[in-house]
């Protein structure tokens, strides 16, 4: 009889907020870029040729985020979801719900889970009345050839009712995710007794991982630094949402987060050895990977050939032409001035909502803006998300609040210019959290204190007074509150534009064909 093996070593291969990303390309302009699940496919099926045991998870976010999503939610829903397609053909273990999975609603959802191959891992997103898991089991346990007894579980970031419209999550809970995590590690340890458990979170770290320093607002939408510091069982710790790339070490927990858009995968591999017939974990270390390497996987590139070809021809059909420059070279100055396409956003969004106060934001500094003929493609690589439009009646008072919060975007640097807060580009981009109004005057003083530099706010040329309450239109992610905007929560709600930004800018040219760029000068931002 063969002598058991002494040592085993196991691999993990996981992703994270790949957003839609199939294909190695930018639809803003179909240059190749080096990333997406078509490569990703090519670098798991390399590692399967190993024969060493592999776990393959996907971490969250996985449904949302390309034109090639919304072109398929927009016209061919009633095919198979393609990033569940996809995920199946690679043969993936788990996967983890991620925040923007509910952004084209809970019928989009619910059809990706039902077309997986795999289990949806959500320990704390539960039915709203039973408090019983929505889609799927809290963990799963896969036992190895060698009987080494695997425990994988899932939670994700419990803040999503902050961003997410009620309709999209009506009937579901989210429970706090670090608490839920704990009383779930503890029944596994339990109950399971495994030789290796890994948590995969979709959320972040609140903390700097090496410092323990406060990295954000310890608002509860991040915990993974809590999670490895006061629960005790943890052996590896996945994490996503924040599109940050590292591999850390937190309280002897391997921590890792692979960034975002399926440009880089986390590889993890584990070395058993059996111990008095206990298999225990001696090592583990923690890799990214790019996928320069890899070329697209053909099987991958078969399946997507189709609606990849109808999202083709949905995002180069013109729409639309503009008179002037809507152009965007510079996304600071964008921000620091009012710009036409900002300008054009307020219009859309006042058109819309029949209200003469708006507020918008410039999304990513990756925005170009429109030249003279706008196709859809311009559109959906300006407002990549498919926000919806909310008019909430808001005081003078809670306008003043947002104004300050949003004035918070600035600094001034070491020579006395105006700057970015270094805090909406560290550790995550969040240039989205900076919003531009229309509809009321204001100015900015950069080198007054946070809280005290905004001045002269005026609506219809009048002083805006704190009492009086007014009707602005804000997509839904700021409405809920996105982006620590407290101001907005719980305000009422005069009404709700059910279609998507990328819906209303579409009709918006249907209705004028020619748009003319203008600048009408509300806002100042000074030193």
């Amino acid at each position: 009889m063969q002598k058991q093996k002494e040592q085993m070593t196991l691999t993990v291969l996981y992703t994270s907020d790949v957003h839609g990303n199939v294909l190695p390309k930018l639809y803003g302009n179909n240059e190749k870029a080096e990333l997406g699940l078509a490569k990703y496919a090519s670098a798991v099926k390399q590692k399967r040729l190993q024969n060493n045991p592999l776990i393959v998870i996907d971490n969250g976010d996985l449904i949302q985020g390309t034109p090639l999503m919304t072109h398929y939610v927009k016209e061919h829903q009633d095919k198979e979801n393609p990033m569940v397609g996809i995920m199946n053909r690679i043969n993936i273990d788990a996967g983890v719900i991620g925040n923007h999975e509910f952004n084209f609603g809970k019928q989009v959802f619910q059809q990706a889970v039902e077309a997986s191959n795999y289990p949806w891992l959500s320990a704390n997103i539960v039915d709203a009345v039973t408090k019983e898991p929505k889609f799927g089991p809290p963990y799963i346990i896969k036992t190895l050839d060698q009987g080494i007894k695997i425990a994988i579980v899932g939670v994700t970031t419990h803040y999503i009712p902050n961003w997410e419209a009620p309709k999209h999550i009506e009937g579901i809970a989210f429970l706090d995710a670090y608490s839920t995590l704990k009383h779930w590690v503890n029944v596994i340890k339990q109950e399971e007794n495994p030789d290796l458990l890994i948590a995969c979170y979709h959320g972040g770290l609140e903390k700097d991982p090496v410092t323990g320093e406060a990295t954000e607002a310890l608002t509860g939408e991040n915990q993974g630094y809590k999670m490895c510091t006061e629960i005790k069982g943890i052996d590896i710790l996945l994490t996503g949402h924040q599109h940050r790339t590292f591999v850390e070490k937190i309280n002897g927990t391997l921590v890792l987060q692979p960034g975002s858009s399926c440009q880089f995968y986390g590889e993890v591999t584990v070395t058993f050895a059996k111990q008095e017939s206990k298999w225990k974990p001696i090592h583990k270390e923690g890799k990214l990977h790019s996928l320069e390497q890899f070329e697209a996987d053909d099987e991958i590139l078969s399946y997507i050939e189709t609606l990849e070809t109808s999202t083709q021809r949905w995002l180069d059909k013109p729409i639309g032409y503009v008179n002037g420059d809507m152009t965007i070279t510079d996304p600071f100055q964008a921000r620091v001035r009012k710009h036409p396409f900002i300008e054009f956003i307020h219009r859309v969004q006042m058109e819309a909502s029949g209200v003469d106060i708006s507020v918008a934001s410039l999304l990513n500094n990756h925005s170009a803006g429109f030249s003279s003929v706008v196709t859809m493609r311009d559109i959906v690589s300006n407002y990549m998300y498919p926000n919806t439009l909310v008019v909430l009646e808001l005081t003078g008072k809670d306008i003043k609040e947002a104004l300050e919060k949003s004035a918070e975007y600035f600094v001034l640097d070491n020579d006395g210019e105006i700057a970015v807060n270094p805090v909406f580009a560290k550790p995550k981009p969040q240039h989205y959290n900076y919003d531009m109004w229309e509809g009321i005057e204001y100015e900015i003083r950069v080198s007054e204190p946070f809280g005290s530099r905004v001045r002269h706010i005026t609506y219809h040329g009048k002083p805006l007074k704190e009492d009086q309450t007014y009707h602005v239109v804000l997509n839904n992610y700021r409405a809920s509150g996105g982006g620590n905007f407290k101001m907005f929560q719980q305000k009422p709600i005069v009404k709700e534009i059910q279609k998507d930004m990328v819906e209303l800018i579409r009709e918006y040219f249907e209705k004028y064909e020619t748009i003319t760029a203008t600048v009408h000068e509300n806002f100042a931002v000074k030193k």
